[in-house]
């Protein structure tokens, strides 16, 4: 077997003594009446079950290998021979792609990446048309949620002067969307005749995305103590009063300094529940910005998301182009991107993500 076979198996080795033992500690009363520890438990289960089931399947096709040389070496008999032969052939075949695929499911989880996600869209530079770029974004977002099948939820907007959002916050429920949104983070800058230029110059503006992954209820404990709770009228566009009770909440963290609000609610219970899952968040990623910071210096697919200076996107109008900085990737299909066609875009991130994390893992 090659070099690169027997770290393979040797790695393979490793996860299936994990899985067992993983197997037998879900079982134990002690882990069960431990919610945190059996929730986290269960989800490693999930996430080693196919690199052993993969890894069963290696192992099979390593010793048909080595039975069919052996026959070939052996067999007297023309037909066996031959049938030896094209079993051989068959699956050295498979062997290929089965490495491929097992050096990916080695690269280790995020545990973040079945998260669902809190997104916060900000206008940077550029005055009014940051405000409008700022909507465009939010508008791509929700188009790509859509045909993911993705829920969205508002947390909080302020709206810009002239259309679009000073600043739009809201949460994304679904299946493993923080892993595919997270690449996203970044200031994304656009190219473009401002409706307002009357000379037609073609001007630069910018809006920041941030990406969190959303805490669980048992990944951060929060002292009631340490919480000032606030309530105050929802106001509307140009702030008038969208109801006559106080139904927004405000909590400020007492020890951390973070403030979320939350008005998009009529009633101010279910405000409260979601402002509560935000400040979660943001205290749980206070901790996860110490990984990200680590991360992003290996990795040019992934901006930190404390670093919100670093410029992931161009979208140029004129050309209808569309530029990622992260991996030199243009594409001339601005229209159809800005109508949240970006998967494409994002399993090329992917991409070039897993062949940075085969690097670290001594397995590319």
């Amino acid at each position: 077997m090659s070099k690169e076979g027997n770290l393979i198996l040797e790695k393979l080795e490793g996860v299936k003594a994990r899985f067992e033992e993983v197997q037998k500690l879900i079982a134990e009363p002690e882990i069960i009446s431990d919610m945190k520890r059996y929730i986290q438990l269960k989800k490693e289960y999930k996430n080693l079950e196919p690199i052993k089931d993969a890894f069963e399947e290696y192992k099979n096709i390593i010793s048909n290998i080595e039975s069919s040389r052996e026959m070939l070496e052996k067999e007297k008999d023309e037909e066996m021979r031959e049938m030896a032969k094209l079993e051989l052939e068959e699956l050295n075949e498979r062997l290929p792609g089965l490495e491929e695929n097992i050096k990916l499911l080695l690269i280790p989880e995020d545990a973040e990446d079945e998260k669902n996600a809190v997104v916060e869209i900000r206008a940077g530079t550029g005055g009014d048309e940051a405000g409008i770029f700022a909507g465009d974004l939010y508008r791509m977002y929700t188009k790509f949620c859509e045909a993911k099948r993705w829920k969205i939820e508002i947390n909080r907007i302020s709206e810009g002067t002239a259309g679009g959002f000073k600043e739009i916050v809201f949460s994304v429920s679904g299946k493993g969307v923080y892993g595919v949104l997270k690449y996203e983070a970044g200031v994304h800058r656009v190219q473009r005749v401002p409706k307002t230029e009357t000379q037609g110059r073609v001007h630069t503006s910018a809006a920041t995305v941030a990406v969190l992954p959303e805490a669980e209820e048992f990944d951060v404990e929060i002292k009631q103590d340490d919480i000032r709770k606030d309530t105050y009228c929802s106001s509307g566009p140009g702030g008038q009063s969208v109801n006559t009770t106080y139904s927004a909440v405000r909590l400020t963290h007492i020890p951390t300094g973070i403030v979320v609000t939350c008005q998009d609610q009529k009633s101010q219970l279910k405000n409260l529940d979601k402002a509560m899952a935000e400040l979660r968040t943001r205290l749980y990623n206070l901790e996860y910005q110490k990984y990200l910071d680590e991360i992003s210096s290996k990795r040019k697919t992934m901006i930190s998301s404390g670093d919100r200076s670093a410029k992931i996107r161009t979208y140029n109008y004129p050309q209808g182009r569309m530029t990622d900085h992260r991996i030199n990737l243009t594409m001339y299909n601005l229209e159809s991107i800005m109508n949240g066609d970006i998967e494409d875009i994002i399993d090329k991130l992917k991409i070039a993500e897993n062949a940075e994390r085969l690097k670290e893992n001594g397995l590319d």
